[in-house]
């Protein structure tokens, strides 16, 4: 457990035309400035300054990952549905953010402890936003910090409700014991997983991190779909268990509201 209280990796020397590839794609993409829909690929080489085979390939490479789409009559091609996909990610998490920030830093005042906005990444959750405790003795605030979905209250809240094929695929990827606590027995953490559809919230008590407790309750879109958790996480010397009763509906509370603000309504 990370409290607070009272050299780089060197460049590979490949890197150099990985990374020119990667702006030259970027610089594709940016071709198309609403002006032409669609563009061929000696109209792209020539924009690019670069060669028309090199156009072809990188645009050959963003179709394969639906960053671009290309006409079957034409052979020209038009920005891709990836990139409208990628554009609701970001809008979804502005739309996150201006709806929650009011209702995290009401709950951290309420309890004293941190408040985190968590997304799912795979088989990992991502915090969008950590507000840290005020106390003197907290938990470090790291907003951008990656952990496991399968082992935290915010990732169990994000993974509880997938199909299960998408589940099962999850749970295929090796887990390691992050404490004495962790669960990575499959069955375990389907049980688990189930207790999380029956309650509407997760507890975890040292499971991811030795000393921490956490609780958090998801947060759903217009269509019921999960997009995000809330946790509210602190030290185990201030997390009581007898204090769960009151602290539970706290954390659902804040995570209805955020989900009634998304457009979801039950």
């Amino acid at each position: 457990m990370q409290y607070q209280g009272t050299g780089g990796k060197r460049k590979s020397s490949s890197d150099g035309p990985r990374l020119s590839s990667v702006a030259t794609a970027i610089r594709l993409l940016r071709a198309f400035d609403g002006n032409d829909v669609e563009i061929g690929v000696s109209d792209l080489a020539k924009r690019l300054g670069i060669a028309k085979s090199t156009a072809h390939r990188l645009a050959s490479t963003l179709v394969s990952e639906g960053l671009l789409g290309q006409s079957a009559q034409t052979g020209r091609y038009r920005l891709g549905i990836g990139l409208f996909t990628l554009g609701s990610i970001v809008r979804l998490q502005f739309d996150l953010w201006s709806g929650a920030r009011s209702l995290l830093t009401d709950l951290r005042k309420a309890t004293g402890e941190n408040v985190r906005l968590a997304l799912r990444d795979a088989e990992n959750i991502v915090f969008l936003h950590d507000f840290e405790s005020p106390q003197m003795v907290r938990l470090r605030s790291s907003t951008g910090q990656i952990k496991p979905a399968f082992c935290t209250a915010e990732g169990h809240c994000l993974i509880a409700h997938l199909g299960e094929s998408e589940l099962t695929n999850l749970l295929a990827i090796p887990r390691q014991q992050r404490t004495p606590q962790t669960l990575i027995d499959e069955t375990a953490i389907r049980d688990r997983l189930e207790m999380v559809r029956q309650n509407g919230y997760s507890v975890e008590d040292e499971e991811s991190e030795d000393g921490t407790r956490c609780i958090a309750a998801p947060v759903r879109q217009a269509d019921g779909g999960i997009v995000a958790s809330i946790g509210l996480a602190g030290p185990r010397l201030r997390m009581k268990k007898r204090l769960f009763p009151s602290l539970i509906p706290q954390v659902t509370s804040v995570a209805n509201q955020i989900s009634r603000q998304m457009g979801y309504h039950h």
